[in-house]
């Protein structure tokens, strides 16, 4: 198995009620931090979901910069793993990270067993769930709440402090999760959530 047969299949089977529910989102390859890394697909509703794929043929090199990257930005988390890697992931991942088996049937089709449920995330960060907001987006939530002119201009970074500074935890999530469901210009022309059609956005 690849990551791309491992997602196609986990779309299908596990995600089926999160692309047919309209008040969620469903995002392939999510940029976090500004790309320094993608989260392998997103969910997003009320809560924040990432899920991290790693076939047997995927080597684990990366991914403690991986975990520490989504434990920034989303809520609950799991990993997708193959057989190969399913002892490693258990000692490398935080333990409220979701485990998540994936094993090839003999007719060929792709099964996923859960090993661990995951839980809250206690390390959220919200500058990092700012940064999934476009300059343009920063900009537009500063200025209606009435922000000077001369801080519009200023580098990323600082809008996203002042918005982590004017807002609660619960607002931040709240604002951005509405900015990401009303986009209409992702790389993609589809909507991120279209299963048959997988398209890849990312936060820039």
């Amino acid at each position: 198995m690849n990551d791309a047969e491992i997602r196609q299949s986990f779309h299908r089977k596990r995600l089926k009620r999160h692309h047919e529910d309209q008040g969620t989102l469903v995002i392939d390859e999510l940029g976090l931090r500004h790309g320094s890394c993608r989260a392998d697909i997103a969910v997003v509703n009320g809560r924040f979901l990432g899920y991290e794929i790693k076939s047997d043929r995927d080597a684990l090199s990366r991914l403690p910069s991986q975990i520490a990257a989504y434990n920034a930005v989303f809520d609950r988390i799991a990993i997708i793993v193959g057989q190969r890697h399913l002892a490693a992931v258990r000692h490398v991942v935080p333990k409220w990270w979701g485990i998540i088996l994936c094993v090839k049937g003999s007719r060929g089709a792709v099964h996923f067993f859960t090993q661990r449920r995951p839980l809250g995330n206690p390390l959220v960060d919200p500058f990092s769930v700012a940064q999934l907001l476009w300059r343009p987006e920063a900009i537009e939530i500063l200025r209606a709440s009435g922000a000077d002119a001369r801080l519009l201009r200023q580098p990323r970074r600082v809008l996203y402090a002042r918005l982590v500074e004017a807002m609660s935890r619960g607002e931040l999530k709240q604002t951005v999760r509405s900015f990401l469901m009303s986009r209409r210009d992702w790389r993609h022309p589809q909507r991120p959530s279209q299963c048959g059609g997988l398209s890849r956005p990312t936060a820039r």
